[in-house]
Formats: C-alpha cells, structure tokens, sequence
C-alpha cells in the first residue's frame, strides 16, 4: 500500500488516502529514529563497558553500517517507487568502494 496512487477523482477519497499514507510514513520514521538513538546508545555502553578493542571496533561500525542503510531506506526515501536508478548508483558505487578498500588493505597486509 505505501506505493500505491488513489486515482478516484474524489477529493475528499484522495485526501484520506493521503492523510494514511502520510501517518504511515511518519510512522515509519519514528520507528526507525528510534532503532538509530537505540543503536547509538548500545554502541556507547558497548565502549563504556571497557570491552576489548577487537570486539568493539568491528561492533561499532556494524552499528554504523545498519544505521547508513537505515537512513538510506527510511529518510532519503530509497523506499519510495522511481528511485531505482539512484539506488543502483549508490550501491555500485558502495561496491566500488569497498573492492578498493579491499585491495589496498590486501597489498598492505600480505
């Protein structure tokens, strides 16, 4: 339903479809500010915790990538229908990048 068009002709119809489709996408965007303070938070008791260094390093950026692709998804409106071209952009690009992050850390390493 969060991409469907009414096309009725009846304003009064249309004003309510929207007001739903409206009230769902807030929703939508409370929830997922919510998750992203929550991550945030376990990332700070994680560090507070005095945890090792292997542990939380890996930790804190798995929490950085989840909220990325939470305000990808949710606030930028990747969700949303007509934004595939965009989205095949950014994640080539995404891919692209770690390949290369990837290769240089190999060369360096071995």
């Amino acid at each position: 339903m969060a991409n469907q068009q009414s096309t009725s002709g009846n304003p009064s119809v249309d004003y309510e479809y929207r007001r739903k489709k409206n009230a769902q996408e807030m929703k939508h965007h409370v929830v997922s500010f919510a998750l992203m303070i929550f991550l945030t938070l376990v990332a700070f008791v994680a560090v507070y915790a005095d945890m090792s260094k292997w542990f939380i390093v890996p930790f804190i950026l798995l929490l950085a990538v989840v909220q990325v692709i939470l305000q990808l998804y949710y606030f930028m409106h990747m969700s949303h229908k007509g934004h595939e071209t965009p989205q095949m952009f950014l994640f080539s690009g995404c891919l692209v990048a770690f390949l290369t992050i990837l290769t240089f850390s190999t060369i360096i390493w071995w």
